[in-house]
């Protein structure tokens, strides 16, 4: 019960935070959310500590959490060290993979196809990129990426509500990334994976720059 309420709050404190409803330097006061989410305040704590280790809280004065200022430099080395880490595990899927897998990929990637919905769409991506890492067969790597991950997966999944052209634009990307993987081509593989994590950070820097004072 008390993770279920915690994963809920941090969704929503997400939700508010990408789409610029609550600005860098806000305060996060554990009172303040349980009485707005009427919980107590044991899941507002989980969910502050789950935003803090996403980078998108963090510590300010007599340790209360506020939401965290990502500056521009910050989140290009971030989506540069998710990009690296991820085209190599793909780079690896390319080679590794069952031909069970690569059908599965196949399958997600139609489904991507198909769907419309940014939030629908979150969610089918991130299953195209788990079936990725986890054809790669190198767990390091993959626990690598789960922490990157767990810093960038808010702003990517923002790409897709803030930006209605970034949902094409992934498909078209997806079915690249499937393609080459599906000739075992790791090199294409390596390139067009490393390509796709790029434009999402140019997409959502653009989405960060219009909303700058």
């Amino acid at each position: 019960m008390i993770i279920r309420a915690a994963e809920n709050i941090f969704e929503s404190l997400i939700d508010e935070i990408m789409a610029g409803r609550m600005v860098p330097g806000e305060p996060l006061v554990e009172q303040t959310l349980a009485a707005q989410f009427g919980v107590s305040r044991t899941p507002v704590r989980e969910a502050l500590h789950r935003l803090e280790q996403a980078r998108l809280a963090e510590r300010g004065a007599r340790r209360a959490y506020v939401v965290r200022r990502m500056a521009p430099e910050d989140l290009a080395e971030l989506f540069e060290a998710t990009g690296e880490v991820e085209s190599t595990l793909a780079a690896l899927a390319a080679n590794r993979m069952s031909e069970i897998e690569r059908r599965r990929l196949t399958a997600v990637l139609d489904e991507g196809d198909a769907c419309d919905d940014p939030t629908a769409y979150s969610e089918i991506n991130s299953r195209f990129h788990e079936i990725i890492k986890s054809g790669a067969r190198n767990s390091i790597l993959a626990a690598t990426l789960d922490e990157l991950n767990l810093r960038t997966v808010a702003w990517r999944a923002a790409n897709f509500r803030e930006d209605s052209r970034r949902l094409a634009s992934s498909r078209v990307e997806h079915r690249s990334i499937t393609q080459a993987i599906v000739a075992q081509d790791a090199d294409a593989t390596r390139r067009l994976m490393c390509s796709h994590v790029a434009s999402s950070y140019m997409v959502l820097a653009d989405i960060l720059s219009r909303r700058a004072p």
